[in-house]
């Protein structure tokens, strides 16, 4: 996760706050709330590391016809990413 729960919690603390702020939302359990974002966001997280690994162990089994074909590693990588989370209906 890039995000440290700490952080995280952070995060969820600022879009509860501002949406209260904005009028968006009326809320009877702050915390409750916040705690349930945080959750969405590990979640979310975790998800995005899942397609991370799985897209570098694709990449690991071809690695020789990579460094044959002279292809940017880090381009290819994130191609299959891109892939692997449309596939999956995941927003990166």
């Amino acid at each position: 996760m890039r995000l440290s729960k700490k952080q995280i919690a952070h995060l969820a603390m600022t879009i509860v706050r501002q949406l209260i702020e904005d009028g968006k939302i009326i809320v009877d359990d702050k915390n409750r709330l916040v705690e349930d974002i945080e959750n969405v966001l590990i979640e979310e997280f975790l998800l995005e590391d899942k397609i991370d690994e799985e897209a570098k162990k694709i990449l690991s089994e071809h690695l020789d016809e990579i460094r044959r074909s002279n292809i940017e590693y880090n381009e290819l990588l994130k191609q299959v990413k891109r892939k692997l989370a449309k596939d999956k209906g995941v927003v990166l």
